[in-house]
């Protein structure tokens, strides 16, 4: 029996029938009376629309190969993942948009360079084949620990606010009273990667690894490949968390060392 090399085409037909999936969770949804159709019909279809045009928009790029064009589309996905950011965190008097902007947009090109030109040792590093998946991994990835990280943050400085000025009042700088609390934001951020490592390979086979699989990829490459992404991830995440919550950290607090919050929102008071 011969083996099947390369990944098998898929038609639009084919492709069509995957909407007996959607169709599936949204009879969940009706029978659980959960409201949650218009929001999975939207969610299907902008997957759909985004991902078509995605996929143009690489044919297009990879056909110039331009490195403007290139950073120009990484630039484009850091802006709409702290865009995400900004929705899913519920303090918005303390400014983070500009930190989280810059420090992921460093951060990640840097981490992304140094894996496409040093380790894989793509020509040019920023060729788009690679850059641009492996850095859409660790925005995709990281946006989601720094989220975690900054709600965790801000929740904890309005639940905690009498302990933290407490030890205000007593002489500890600002960074000291909020020690514990920006710890536990930082491990909520980085632990989702780090069980990530623990977990992948024997819980689940992750998106890169399978592709290349399905592509007729030997799977020990692919392995490495994983490997590589794995720690990739890990590192920028931390990296980003640790550097933007030691930002928006000063930020919470005023010259006069007081814990600033968002008015009307602190625990036991009402409007």
């Amino acid at each position: 029996m011969q083996m099947t090399t390369g990944a098998l085409d898929i038609s639009w037909v084919e492709l069509g029938v995957t909407s007996l999936f959607i169709i599936a969770a949204g009879i969940i949804s009706l029978w659980g009376r959960l409201g949650l159709g218009r929001p999975l019909l939207t969610g299907a279809a902008r997957c759909v629309l985004q991902l078509a045009a995605m996929g143009y928009v690489l044919r297009f790029i990879f056909d110039l190969s331009s490195a403007w064009i290139v950073f120009s589309l990484f630039a484009v996905m850091v802006v709409f993942a702290v865009r995400i950011i900004r929705g899913n965190v519920s303090e918005h008097a303390i400014p983070f948009v500009m930190p989280a902007f810059f420090t992921m947009f460093s951060v990640y090109a840097l981490i992304s360079c140094m894996v496409t030109g040093v380790i894989i040792g793509a020509e040019p590093f920023w060729h788009p084949q690679y850059f641009i998946p492996l850095a859409g991994m660790v925005v995709g990835n990281s946006m989601t620990a720094l989220g975690l990280s900054l709600d965790r943050l801000f929740s904890d400085l309005k639940t905690k606010k009498d302990t933290v000025e407490m030890m205000l009042c007593l002489g500890a700088t600002a960074k000291e009273a909020s020690r514990d609390i920006f710890n536990d934001a930082l491990k909520a951020g980085m632990m989702p990667s780090i069980n990530s490592l623990a977990g992948v390979g024997l819980v689940f086979i992750p998106g890169m690894m399978t592709g290349q699989i399905l592509s007729g990829e030997d799977p020990m490459l692919a392995i490495r490949y994983q490997i590589v992404v794995m720690f990739m991830l890990v590192a920028s995440t931390a990296l980003t968390v640790v550097i933007v919550l030691g930002i928006v950290r000063r930020r919470c607090f005023g010259p006069a060392q007081q814990l600033i919050l968002t008015p009307g929102k602190s625990p036991g008071k009402s409007n």
